[in-house]
């Protein structure tokens, strides 16, 4: 049997346990899998003392080399992937095919950008006789990233590969909720022969960890995925000391569905991607705008395949879905779907939890929800679908547009205007065509408004982690 990791910190190249800890229970039997210790004060000196150190070494590396151990490690990844998926799949609760691709997904964004470290190319501006002008691109120092729960392990991969591959150490804050795919990172890099003090990881109270952090001098960019609210607040934090920060935030992604469109293929493919994670996904499509002449087969299409996904333990086989990642997020899922219900939406199927133990929420369907209601403005970051009509493109784009969010946004259509229009009007960092799928490791990943800014993945994803410097060398003083 695959046995759970044991819970630690990583600091300059050693595992170490802490005083005080937390349970860190798994979401589908509410068992305690381990005792995750929070680091204090002293340890979070050592992580920054440690990064320093690291920095030094790290920065001076041979691309090559930093590109050979980055993929060493993306290697030995892959080769972990049973012991890694059902690490995940005992703290997240997602189902272990999932887990699975996760894995070979975070190991995917370590294999690009180590292909990256060899191409941060600068450049050479024409110039007068006698003087050369050039651009360089160098580490932009020690970072301080932090990852989310939802993917335990792809999340953490995006902010160390982008880091470790630019020349820069790291300070990793990963979920204590979930983190044994960052635990699981750290051993891969450990074995892959990574320097000591190159990456660290820590765990705790989140706003003790940034407080300390995000001031920290040596700190010179503030990695995180996660909320719009906490972005906001370390973004600030990161203002006092003019600290650069890269903000993955909170989705409430649109998916507009013409009418010239296959709409079973659209809402079959819909109702499975959005219960795919709990519908735990910052990009997960959740509110349908849909042309009225395709809507009540639509919606009867969708509501069919939404009611009928397996629900369950992840590690059975079979199941689509499984409990949400903790038991905060129930009564919140419950107050969004009550809220819409009050005020006039109509629930297709769903809406409460599911079972006395684990903590599993029913796959739910709304249906004709006023603009008033909670969820058309909050993300629900839960299984739990909005479906609505709209009359034409003009309707759906400004529907598609109404939230302060801009990550990921969903069309299908044919028609070469409607895309056109689309690319254009629709405010999403990502816009994806007869597909749900947001992103791919070569492909640059963020949003627009209060969804974040900067860019993970592809050429531009090492942007963040690099600073750019301008030579201008004259032959003679002048």
């Amino acid at each position: 049997m695959i046995s759970y990791p044991e819970l630690k910190l990583f600091i300059g190249g050693e595992w170490r346990d802490t005083p005080d800890h937390m349970p860190v229970l798994n979401p589908a039997t509410e068992a305690e899998l381990g005792r995750l210790p929070h680091a204090r004060i002293t340890d979070l000196e050592d992580a920054l003392n440690a990064a320093e150190a690291g920095l030094k070494l790290w920065r001076d590396t041979a691309p090559r080399i930093r590109s050979d151990i980055i993929l060493r490690a993306a290697a030995i990844m892959r080769d972990r992937q049973e012991e890694i998926a059902h690490a995940i799949t005992a703290e997240h609760g997602k189902p272990l095919p999932q887990a699975r691709l996760e894995v070979i997904r975070g190991a995917e964004f370590f294999e690009w950008d180590a292909a990256e470290a060899m191409r941060t190319y600068g450049r050479v501006i024409p110039a007068a006789p006698g003087s050369q002008i050039s651009v360089h691109h160098h580490p932009i120092g020690v970072v301080a990233a932090f990852s989310p729960w939802n993917f335990p392990m792809s999340q953490p991969a995006r902010k160390v590969a982008g880091a470790l591959a630019s020349g820069c150490s790291v300070i990793l804050k990963a979920a204590e909720e979930t983190p044994a795919g960052a635990i699981h990172i750290v051993r891969a890099f450990e074995d892959a022969g990574l320097p000591a003090g190159v990456l660290n990881l820590v765990f705790g109270t989140p706003a003790e960890i940034s407080g300390f952090l995000v001031p920290q001098p040596q700190v010179r960019l503030v990695a995180l995925t996660g909320s719009t609210q906490v972005g906001r607040q370390l973004t600030a934090l990161a203002a006092q000391s003019d600290t650069r920060v890269l903000m993955e935030l909170g989705g409430h992604a649109p998916v507009i569905v013409c009418e010239d469109t296959d709409v079973e293929q659209a809402a079959l493919s819909g109702a499975v991607r959005k219960m795919r994670n709990a519908g735990q996904v910052c990009t997960s499509p959740t509110r349908f705008f849909v042309y009225d002449s395709l809507f009540d087969d639509f919606a009867d299409i969708f509501t069919r395949r939404a009611a009928a996904t397996v629900v369950g333990n992840g590690m059975e086989a079979g199941v689509e879905m499984g409990p949400v990642a903790n038991d905060r997020r129930i009564p919140v899922l419950r107050a969004m779907v009550e809220d819409a219900v009050a005020k006039g939406a109509e629930l297709r199927t769903g809406g409460g939890r599911r079972g006395d133990s684990g903590y599993f929420f029913e796959p739910t369907v709304l249906a004709n929800v006023p603009d008033t209601a909670r969820i058309m403005q909050e993300e629900p970051f839960g299984p739990i679908a909005v479906l609505n009509r709209v009359e034409n493109l003009d309707q759906a784009i400004a529907a598609a547009n109404s939230v302060p969010y801009g990550l990921a946004g969903y069309a299908f259509t044919n028609r070469a205007d409607y895309i056109a229009r689309m690319i254009e009007e629709v405010e999403v960092g990502n816009l994806s065509i007869n597909t749900l799928e947001a992103s791919l490791p070569e492909t640059p990943f963020g949003g627009v408004k209060a969804s974040g800014y900067g860019r993970e993945g592809g050429t531009e994803g090492l942007d963040s982690y690099l600073t750019t410097r301008n030579v201008w060398h004259s032959a003679a003083i002048v």
